[in-house]
């Protein structure tokens, strides 16, 4: 049974309930769409991995910076690891973020930037040990991360039992990327407060399940 969506009024039939949405969403090519996304994630490096705690069902956030580049392929986007828009995450598999995601595979991972450009990427992970994989990502800091036990075998080294891969298989992703110059978003702003038209002042674009599947 489906649930009813959220309301707390009734706007004018010709009048969109969301005005910021109707005026800001863009529907470029996929290649576009998916480049564009790409492109943002690499410049922000460091994003927000939101996983679900198990014992208790709340979910909690991590900044965690990306493992790997993304690159484009000619008919899609692909990370070095296959197809589709795949993010790959260093971690401590002995971490509390192992654990939920042992419990629910289901994540979001969300990039911000200083001028309020922002990613939303949901999707599935899958924790991977395999040595080769790690190696080939591999950061000599990651050290500082996880330290020297001393013992010979947990010294934060490529051969650290401890160090994984988060590999994120993206499902689904929202973003907004910003048009124009600082300058010119302020004076629409400006002018949209005062006339109470939105401004166009960012590139909104939605990306489906559907339309990432075409890319594998």
């Amino acid at each position: 049974m489906s649930q009813k969506p959220f309301s707390n009024t009734e706007v004018p039939a010709d009048k969109p309930a969301d005005p910021y949405k109707a005026t800001n969403k863009t529907e470029p090519g996929l290649k576009e769409k998916v480049e564009d996304l790409v492109k943002f994630m690499e410049s922000s490096k460091f994003g927000m991995m939101t996983t679900r705690i198990g014992s208790t069902g709340l979910l909690t956030s991590r900044c965690m910076a990306l493992a790997a580049k993304l690159r484009q392929s000619l008919h899609g986007i692909s990370t070095q690891e296959g197809g589709g828009v795949d993010l790959l995450f260093h971690t401590n598999t002995e971490s509390g973020k192992t654990d939920d995601l042992k419990s629910d595979p289901k994540i979001n991972i969300a990039f911000l930037n200083s001028t309020g450009e922002w990613a939303s990427v949901s999707g599935e992970a899958d924790i991977v040990t395999d040595r080769e994989m790690v190696r080939k990502y591999y950061s000599p800091a990651l050290k500082a991360w996880l330290g020297d036990l001393e013992d010979g075998k947990h010294d934060g080294g490529p051969e650290d039992p401890r160090i994984g891969v988060i590999k994120v298989k993206a499902v689904t992703a929202t973003y907004a990327i910003a048009t124009g110059t600082s300058l010119g978003r302020g004076v629409d702003i400006v002018k949209g407060a005062i006339t109470g038209s939105s401004p166009k002042v960012n590139k909104l674009r939605e990306i489906s399940e559907e339309e990432l599947q075409q890319c594998e």
